[in-house]
């Protein structure tokens, strides 16, 4: 049973062969799905339409801070981060920028006088249906329209951003790309310059206020000695008042410098929390650190001591003196930077890229609020006691000199705010931004879709993959008989395959149903001269088989048909032969010699005819049948009795060959039990018809104790697929070979 199983198994492993005949057998099929979509594609190139493709290149780099400061470290920079160029591919989808773009479309298409230059930001139902109103979509589904049809892509590896579209109209692909460039750029600056902007309103706002201070001072100063109160100040008085109003305007610039520093420190810190608020809190004490704080403290005080020399008139300040407090502030300044430095090192080095340059600008800017702070104080201290000369003042000046003072102060301020508010403009102003536009789009001049070409190659492969895939799923789910091999992979003996009889049932057509008499030289005839042959010597006793027994499966095999060529291949071979039709239930024999179905061998049963009158002769020598007679009611047990027994018995008295044509197996049981009384039983398939799993419960039923059954015939097989040597060796040995000229040709039926 093992061994069985195995040999089984070998057998049903495809072949290439096998699979090169399944092609061959479903040619027409897989032909007309290829040309069909062959046709389409062809039909898809021609109608489709052009479509330009538009791009434009940006250069996105990160922010590198104010020309006018520059606090960075370049060699801390990352110019090129794929997660920063990410971040703002992410904002030049945003909806946002495709708001802007769309305004800026709709802008662009009302001055246009070439309305045709656009396509998807059309309503293609204008004029069609009467709700739309407008030729132009609604910026919103612009906005969508842009949404998707706008590719933004970064180039690998480089800081580069592509933005693509693709539309009919080339000009209009042209357009959209340019506006979205320049949108996203705008957008780009503006954030860019969020902060010096809010500086420059906060000093514009401060110039205004001492602007108008400085007039109202000089409008009270101008009163007062208008109103008779004019005082002359001495040399002494005047050195004091100057010197007292330029630390008065110091000390104000100073603290609207901390109020800048706040405002700048509060918006980094603000950046910094949102990607890691725990580095936030550990800068704070960097600052607060009290070496740090001493030193910035001592050089706030060494400043106001060199400006103190430098403002004492009555004192000879000699450049040693100033090149000392040079010397030293430098030599503060240089400990505060090392101090800095070795914190950037130690803080920076597992610092993700996009927080480094944020942390620096925290840092340099915590100095320089730390500056101001101590500077503020020094300088409130040096006012406290500048004030206490300017009170030791005479009375009858004190009045004088407090209003030129106020005045003198809001002067100077005013003049340090000035200077401030247009350093803040250029500082704005200079802010590049971090978007270059690299490469403007320009308008297409050919079209990049549809490549006509390669849509037709491409129908063609998919029409031939298909119709081959349609080939292999139609086997997949055809469980039928279809080749010799798939017999054989059964592990089951193939007697012969009959080639279809070309023009057989056409129509109703039966008249060369009885090939081997009508066309004794066609390429079916010589099949069942083959049969004949291996029928013959399917036992080694040469007289061992002289009762044959016909059935098959299911019914429309051609069981009668091959019976009937059969015999007559007997007959022409010189042996006498008689068919007996046992097909009791839909007898056919008597159809195919033409003939009526009565009397019969059940009549002859039944005592109603003699031996003699069932016999009747056919037009081929030596071939004699027996057609079925009256359908009885009972004919398993008919065919079960000892009459047919005695019948045959008889028959073997005359002839050679006796050939039983019986009802197919599955369905009933006439043909297993008149398989028990003949020498060998044969089973006919069709080919494409007969399925594998009926075969096989055939095969099982005929195999029984009297091992009478040797073989299956394949019928209705096509010689053509696959099997061409076969089909051209039958024509060459079957055509007439007496050297003749003229000689008559086979007919190919």
């Amino acid at each position: 049973m093992e061994n069985s199983k195995f040999v089984r198994k070998e057998a049903e492993t495809n072949s290439f062969k096998d699979y090169l005949n399944l092609v061959r057998n479903n040619i027409i099929p897989i032909v007309l799905i290829t040309l069909t979509g062959l046709l389409v594609s062809i039909i898809y190139a021609i109608k489709a339409p052009n479509i330009y493709k538009s791009t434009t290149i940006l250069k996105v780099s990160k922010p590198q801070g104010s020309i006018l400061n520059s606090p960075l470290i370049p060699d801390m920079q990352d110019f090129g981060s794929d997660r920063f160029v990410a971040n703002e591919i992410e904002i030049l989808k945003s909806l946002m920028v495709r708001e802007k773009v769309a305004k800026s479309l709709t802008d662009e298409y009302n001055k246009s006088s070439y309305k045709k230059g656009f396509y998807l930001i059309l309503n293609k139902d204008y004029g069609k249906d009467p709700e739309v109103t407008s030729p132009i979509k609604k910026e919103s589904s612009i906005c969508e329209v842009l949404g998707k049809s706008v590719s933004i892509e970064q180039k690998r590896g480089l800081d580069i951003v592509e933005i693509t579209i693709e539309s009919p109209s080339p000009a209009e692909a042209a357009l959209i790309v340019n506006l979205y460039a320049q949108a996203y750029r705008n957008i780009n600056l503006q954030i860019s310059r969020e902060q010096l902007t809010t500086v420059k309103d906060f000093l514009f706002e401060q110039r205004k206020e001492m602007q108008e201070s400085l007039r109202k001072a000089e409008e009270t100063l101008k009163s007062y000695q208008q109103a008779g109160g004019i005082v002359a100040l001495d040399e002494q008085a005047k050195a004091l008042i100057d010197q007292l109003s330029k630390f008065d305007a110091d000390k104000n610039a100073a603290k609207i410098d901390l109020i800048v520093s706040n405002k700048n420190l509060a918006h980094y810190k603000d950046e910094l929390k949102k990607q890691d608020p725990k580095l936030a809190d550990y800068l704070e004490s960097f600052v607060t650190e009290p070496y740090l704080k001493a030193l910035q403290e001592q050089i706030a005080k060494l400043e106001i001591q060199k400006a103190v020399a430098l403002a004492d008139k009555e004192t000879v300040v000699s450049k040693n003196v100033i090149a000392d407090y040079d010397s030293k502030i430098k030599t503060l300044k240089d400990q505060v930077e090392q101090k800095k430095s070795v914190y950037k090192a130690g803080i920076l080095a597992s610092s993700p890229d996009e927080v480094k340059a944020l942390t620096q600008k925290i840092i340099e800017e915590e100095i320089r609020n730390q500056s101001a702070k101590s500077t503020s104080q020094e300088l409130s201290s040096m006012v406290g006691a500048y004030e206490k000369k300017f009170n030791s003042l005479p009375s009858a000046t004190i009045e004088f000199a407090r209003k030129e003072r106020e005045r003198a102060a809001i002067e100077k301020l005013y003049l340090l705010v000035e200077e401030k508010y247009q350093e803040a403009q250029i500082n704005e102003q200079s802010q590049p931004g971090n978007v270059l536009i690299v490469d403007n789009a320009r308008i297409p001049e050919k079209p990049s879709k549809p490549n006509r070409p390669l849509i037709v190659v491409i129908g063609f492969v998919l029409g031939l993959c298909m119709g081959v895939g349609f080939a292999f799923l139609r086997n997949y789910f055809d469980n039928t008989v279809k080749t010799p091999e798939d017999i054989e992979k059964k592990n089951i003996n193939v007697l012969a395959w009959i080639p279809q009889i070309e023009g057989l049932g056409v129509n109703g057509n039966k008249d060369f149903e009885f090939i081997v008499a009508k066309k004794p030289d066609a390429i079916p005839s010589e099949a069942f001269r083959a049969l004949r042959t291996r029928v013959q010597f399917s036992k080694f006793d040469k007289d061992a088989i002289r009762t044959l027994l016909v059935t098959s499966s299911a019914p429309q095999e051609g069981k009668t048909t091959v019976t009937t060529n059969l015999a007559g291949s007997f007959a022409q071979a010189g042996k006498k032969t008689i068919i007996i039709d046992c097909d009791l239930r839909k007898p056919r024999l008597h159809n195919v010699f033409k003939t009526n179905r009565y009397p019969g061998f059940t009549d002859y049963v039944f005592g109603q005819v003699t031996f003699d009158e069932i016999i009747r002769e056919s037009e081929v020598n030596n071939l004699h049948y027996v057609t079925a007679g009256t359908i009885p009611p009972n004919p398993s047990e008919i065919l079960g009795s000892s009459q047919l027994e005695d019948f045959i018995k008889k028959l073997k008295e005359t002839y050679d060959i006796i050939l039983l044509d019986s009802p197919p197996i599955i369905a009933v049981t006439d043909s297993e039990i008149l398989s028990r009384l003949v020498d060998a039983s044969m089973l006919v398939v069709s080919a494409n018809t007969t399925e594998l799993d009926l075969m096989e419960k055939s095969v099982e039923l005929l195999t029984h104790e009297r091992n009478t059954f040797i073989g299956v015939i394949l019928n209705n097989f096509s010689y053509r697929s696959g099997y061409g040597s076969y089909y051209k060796y039958y024509y060459y040995y079957s055509r007439p070979n007496n050297g003749e000229k003229g000689s008559k040709k086979l007919t190919k039926v």
